[in-house]
């Protein structure tokens, strides 16, 4: 004979009108003076009873009953709408577009509780078959962190997606540097552009496009000090970028950086031009102090940059499509790389922290062969001259 369950332990009965076995347990009341019950049903006596120990164990463990309804969807919005608090706007909505595209229709509709380890593994798998390794990364970064702020809200118990591996994704599209050649055919077609100087400054002093459309005036010198005890030259501050808050991608990234005689040309007839387009706009200016802003002074954004620096490569005789404007900083690796400029200071130049970075990032850029032991032994022990 059965023994009988105690006070709280919840019931199982068969319902003849369901023709199911039911489980329920007692919540208690609530503000009406109303009994609380949960229910779960199964069509065997076991399957009902497993269901009862699951609703018993949650009750333990302090997970609400709702809960049971709360959905992978569900998870994933409420992350976006309150868990990236003091991000970047464009950041958000690149992971909400990213969400709805490729995550929401696969296991939005799942139940968070019910969610596998092996479910996520399939999508995951399903993913990488049509996007980029790091797509793959970000979807899986998405996942995990909005299954973990549920669970610190009671939601779910664990989070499955911690447990599953990111599979690479297809290989993404390289980047790579402009010749010698090139990149004069490229400066050379820049030359009646609005964003003349800001080509120039790109593949001369390799700083990044977001660290060039957050450029000021005030950090522009544009004349140095010949005459000074310790000379300085024409230099720009690279101090800020239109990242959120304004920082630099990392603290070696702030730096200042001598400017070429090219580039001081370059930005004294763009600060002309752009007084007489500030002239014209009159009331319409909008003052920012930018060193490249648009026709009424406000920041540009990377499809500005991106839209005027295409119709410049295609002037040059290259392929639109096949360039983007970061390019222009591998190609200023490049060419220092190949006209002998050491690693460590081409790192420093860049903003990097370390030559790691360097080499990873900008590996095809970097010169293979290291020619400066030969070069100084050639100079210590000269080549004898051949007997006559």
């Amino acid at each position: 004979m059965a023994k009988r369950r105690s006070r709280g332990e919840g019931g199982l009965y068969w319902s003849e009108r369901r023709q199911r076995y039911i489980a329920e347990v007692s919540l208690g009341f609530d503000g009406r003076g109303k009994r609380i019950v949960k229910k779960a049903s199964g069509k065997t006596k076991t399957a009902a009873r497993d269901k009862l120990k699951e609703i018993m164990r949650d009750l333990d463990d302090g997970v609400p009953m709702e809960a049971e309804h709360y959905t992978v969807g569900d998870a994933v919005e409420s992350w976006l709408s309150y868990g990236l608090n003091g991000r970047d706007e464009s950041t958000i909505q690149n992971y909400r577009n990213l969400a709805e595209i490729h995550l929401i229709p696969k296991l939005g509709a799942a139940k968070l509780r019910r969610l596998s380890a092996e479910a996520v593994d399939k999508w995951l798998a399903d993913v990488a078959a049509t996007v980029s390794t790091r797509t793959v990364r970000l979807l899986h970064s998405i996942l995990n962190r909005s299954v973990k702020h549920a669970q610190a809200r009671d939601k779910v118990k664990r989070n499955v997606v911690a447990l599953c591996d990111v599979p690479t994704g297809l290989e993404g599209r390289p980047s790579k540097s402009l010749t010698f050649e090139q990149t004069e055919a490229v400066l050379k077609a820049s030359e009646s552009s609005p964003l003349h100087a800001y080509i120039v400054l790109s593949l001369l002093i390799g700083a990044r496009t977001e660290e060039l459309r957050a450029l000021t005036w005030d950090h522009v010198d544009l004349y140095g000090d010949k005459d000074a005890a310790d000379p300085v030259s024409p230099s720009v501050s690279v101090w800020h970028s239109v990242r959120e808050g304004g920082d630099t991608k990392s603290r070696k990234s702030r730096r200042t950086l001598a400017m070429p005689h090219r580039c001081v040309v370059a930005l004294r007839l763009h600060r002309l031009r752009q007084r007489e387009i500030k002239r014209q706009a009159g009331g319409r200016w909008r003052e920012h102090g930018l060193v490249f802003a648009s026709q009424v002074g406000t920041p540009l954004d990377s499809h500005n940059v991106r839209r005027e620096f295409r119709k410049v490569v295609k002037a040059a005789g290259l392929t639109p499509e096949d360039w983007t404007p970061r390019e222009m900083r591998h190609s200023f690796v490049s060419l220092l790389s190949n006209s002998g400029v050491s690693l460590e200071d081409i790192a420093r130049l860049v903003g990097h922290s370390g030559t790691t970075v360097t080499e990873s990032v900008y590996r095809h850029e970097i010169r293979p062969v290291m020619v400066e032991g030969a070069t100084a032994m050639d100079q210590l022990f000269p080549r004898n001259k051949r007997k006559r």
